[in-house]
C-alpha cells in the first residue's frame, strides 16, 4: 500500500522513476484525467537522462491539444518494476490512470480526511 496526502485540494503521491543509473522519487499529482502513465518536467527528464523517442498529442487543461515529447523510463512501486511512457512537459509532474493500471493499483481518495491510498488489487 502506498499512501499520499492532499495539499489544499490536490492529491499527491511519491513514485520512484529511473533510467540508466539515475533514480528520482518525485512527488506527483494523482491526475485521473491523465490517461497516460507519467508526466515530468524537462528538468527531471534531463536529470534522469531520458531519451526522447517521439512525440504524442496531449489535451491540456484549457482543452487545447499540443504535441509533447515522449520518453521511456522504469518505475518501481512496492518491489514491482514496469516500463512506462513519460510525457515531458513544463507542467507539474502528474501520474495518470495508465501508470496505476500497469501496477494494478486502485486509488482511494478521501476528500473529507484529505488522504490518498494506492492499493494493489488482490
Amino acid at each position: 500500500m502506498i499512501t499520499g496526502s492532499f495539499v489544499d485540494n490536490t492529491p499527491f503521491v511519491r513514485i520512484a522513476i529511473g533510467w540508466g543509473r539515475s533514480v528520482q522519487t518525485p512527488l506527483v499529482v494523482l491526475d485521473t484525467g491523465l490517461t497516460g502513465d507519467l508526466q515530468v518536467t524537462p528538468k527531471i527528464a534531463r536529470e534522469l537522462d531520458l531519451e526522447v523517442i517521439g512525440a504524442t498529442e496531449a489535451r491540456i487543461a484549457s482543452g487545447d491539444v499540443v504535441r509533447v515529447p515522449v520518453a521511456i523510463a522504469l518505475a518501481a512501486m512496492e518491489g514491482m518494476t514496469q516500463t512506462i511512457q513519460v510525457i515531458i512537459s513544463e507542467s507539474i509532474p502528474l501520474v495518470g490512470i495508465g501508470f496505476l493500471s500497469k501496477f494494478e493499483y486502485k486509488a482511494i481518495l478521501d476528500c473529507k480526511d484529505k488522504t490518498v491510498v494506492l492499493e494493489r488489487k488482490k
